[in-house]
């Protein structure tokens, strides 16, 4: 078995049972635990798992939110691709709205600027980054400004919202999942990303495929009102296929 197997194997049973020894994975995997220690580090690194004495805990667990500056680092490949298949919903002319995050800022870097584009976001890394485009209409939406996102959240965010039509929305989600749909820790955040799809004509989540088969608190989102999900190939196929028979197109980029 490869480490990336291993991994996903070790991140899959933390979820389904709430918790992972190290024990018991060394001796269910055929490794040392040794071994299994440096599985579990890897992955916190990631941002999957928590350690704690003599095993791990994932992260949904505790509420745990990781701050965009760590997020940024983690999965840059898969994000990469997804923001490069995500171009394909890209108009040639028209107004999008990138929600605040890490693989929809992926998707910023990659625009098109010899569009005439309008881009609405509530991401400030968002902004900074699209400013200098002379072709690109920038709206940033005001608000509160949550430091672990850097995202504007509160009713100065929704307000604005509420008047504005994109023809796509790329949404970014903490969860998702066939039963519960998109979910996010945060309720004002939640919140805001529901006034982001009621004002898309079409809406494209951009998530990789550690975000699947999560709940999270806050839930902003049906399957059915999703036109295309687009994850990575890291993504079980199975799993895409029930997500498609939910509604939206499913992409493995």
């Amino acid at each position: 078995m490869y480490a990336e197997e291993r991994h996903q194997r070790i991140v899959e049973q933390a979820r389904h049972d709430g918790r992972v020894e190290v024990t018991t994975l060394a001796a269910e995997l055929d490794v040392t635990a040794e071994t299994i220690r440096r599985d579990l580090t890897t992955l916190e690194h990631h941002g999957l798992l928590r350690r704690v004495h003599g095993g791990a805990i994932p992260v949904e667990r505790f509420g745990f939110e990781p701050a965009l500056a760590h997020r940024a680092t983690m999965l840059a490949e898969e994000k990469e691709r997804i923001a490069t298949a995500a171009l394909a919903e890209v108009p040639e002319a028209g107004a999008i709205l990138l929600d605040a995050g890490t693989t929809t800022g992926c998707l910023a870097g990659l625009l098109p600027t010899d569009r005439e584009l309008t881009v609405v976001t509530n991401g400030l890394d968002i902004a900074v980054q699209l400013a200098p485009h002379p072709h690109l209409s920038l709206f940033l939406i005001g608000g509160r400004v949550r430091t672990r996102t850097r995202a504007t959240v509160g009713e100065w965010t929704r307000a604005p919202l509420a008047v504005t039509y994109v023809d796509v929305a790329f949404m970014g989600t903490n969860g998702i999942s066939v039963v519960r749909g998109l979910t996010t820790p945060d309720t004002t955040e939640a919140a805001v990303k529901q006034c982001m799809m009621a004002g898309a004509r079409r809406v494209a989540v951009l998530a990789d495929h550690t975000k699947f088969s999560i709940d999270h608190f806050s839930h902003f989102g049906h399957l059915d009102e999703v036109g295309v999900i687009i994850s990575d190939s890291g993504l079980d196929p199975a799993l895409a296929d029930e997500l498609a028979a939910a509604g939206p197109r499913v992409v493995r980029a």
